[in-house]
């Protein structure tokens, strides 16, 4: 099942997360950011995930955000290409770091993917063309994930949406947490269940789960009482953290197959 991990890479925060990538144009306090952060680990340690913790980058304000970079498939790491100004060369650096934990690195070369993108739902994968992801970036890493044996589809990110997965996460293998612009889409209409998260709390559709446990983001109760009799919540405050751009997907590289 793929919410199921045994394994998680993260990132520590770098003071220059102040200078992340904000659509809202507001800085957050490193202090803060940083409590939060450990929250957010000590919450993936209550759901029995051994974590490893990649060091601090200064150059790259958004590298806390360690999934965008790079994605896992089996007992391999594929590295990405950030559409963030900002942050490409980020994924030159995890490229070199990856090599300690993974059984083999491949590295997509053209266009740009950011894994924010990319919904992984056991063999199959999801990716959302985006201001962040083109449709060269999508088609090498779809070729890539093929000849490794995944099942692939592209499609389109809403209009106005930053990530695919900013707009829906997997509560379980047959049921979508998303929002109303992604639903008005369909595209999970016809292979799942789907919840759509009340008007007003868009950002809870970006939701994790991991094991037994579904971590929501803090601050919409709505949406918990909606997920709260099926699954074991976890409630996270991000809300420091989602100053620049960022939910809780993004702040973990999770895995279920890895040597180390």
């Amino acid at each position: 099942m793929s919410y199921l991990f045994k394994k998680a890479l993260v990132r520590k925060p770098s003071k220059s997360i102040v200078n992340g990538i904000s659509s809202s144009g507001e800085e957050p306090s490193f202090e803060q950011v940083k409590i939060e952060h450990k929250n957010y680990i000590n919450i993936l340690i209550d759901s029995k995930i051994k974590l490893f913790t990649l060091n601090a980058l200064e150059d790259y304000p958004d590298s806390i955000f360690v999934e965008d970079p790079a994605i896992t498939y089996k007992d391999f790491c594929i590295i990405l290409r950030p559409g963030a100004h900002s942050r490409f060369g980020e994924q030159t650096v995890f490229k070199n770091e990856a090599k300690d934990y993974f059984e083999e690195v491949f590295v997509i070369e053209n266009g740009s993917i950011e894994g924010g993108d990319i919904l992984n739902i056991n063999e199959n994968f999801i990716i959302g063309l985006s201001e962040r992801t083109d449709i060269a970036g999508a088609e090498e890493l779809a070729g890539l994930l093929k000849s490794l044996g995944a099942n692939v589809e592209i499609t389109k990110t809403p209009k106005g949406v930053l990530h695919f997965k900013s707009d829906c996460s997997l509560l379980d293998n047959e049921t979508i947490l998303q929002t109303e612009k992604m639903s008005s889409t369909k595209f999970f209409n016809k292979n799942f269940s789907t919840i759509v998260v009340p008007k007003g709390e868009e950002i809870a559709a970006n939701s994790l789960r991991i094991n037994e446990n579904l971590l929501v983001p803090e601050g919409f109760r709505k949406t918990h009482d909606l997920l709260s009799k099926t699954y074991n919540l976890k409630i996270v405050d991000v809300e420091e953290i989602s100053k620049v751009d960022a939910g809780l997907s993004c702040m973990s590289l999770r895995l279920s197959l890895i040597h180390i």
